[in-house]
């Protein structure tokens, strides 16, 4: 029988609401060595989910908000790095306010537990992610990453 996502998944899910502050989606990012996390409403169900790169466009959609009234150099680079000496004082305070809700992304990609490996590697090629939901009845219960798929690759090297 071929391996399915139920073979693959990690079932403990560490997920977030949509009230969460985006600063403590970040400390857990960073604790926890994780890259996004499902958000998860009130009635248990997925709703969104919030990713590291969700994280630093609201940093940028904040940071370009401020009104900034220095003009220097870089600014005539056509591929420069914001320079962060010169962000607003209260940029700080406005991301604390930040919500989950502020900056995940609609919409999960998923698949059911009994989704073959070769439907999972094809849903992350697909929608170009690193890892998806595993949802049954609209529950998470699991998530596989691209490295379960490359731990099973490895395996199979071992059989």
């Amino acid at each position: 029988m071929p391996t399915q996502a139920r073979d693959l998944m990690e079932k403990n899910v560490l997920s977030v609401s949509p009230e969460t502050p985006l600063l403590d989606v970040h400390r857990l990012f960073v604790e926890e060595q994780i890259s996004a996390a499902p958000v998860i409403d009130d009635a248990e169900q997925v709703v969104g989910v919030v990713s590291s790169v969700d994280l630093l466009r609201a940093v940028e959609g904040e940071r370009d908000t401020a009104t900034v009234e220095t003009s220097y150099f870089r600014e005539l680079l056509p591929y420069s790095s914001p320079d962060w000496d010169y962000l607003p004082e209260d940029l700080q305070d406005r991301l604390g306010q930040l919500r989950v809700a502020d900056a995940m992304s609609d919409g999960v990609v998923s698949v059911a537990p009994e989704d073959s490996a070769a439907t999972v590697a094809g849903t992350l090629r697909e929608h170009r992610v690193h890892h998806v939901f595993v949802v049954e009845e609209g529950t998470l219960v699991g998530v596989v990453s691209a490295y379960d798929l490359l731990r099973l690759i490895e395996d199979l090297k071992d059989a």
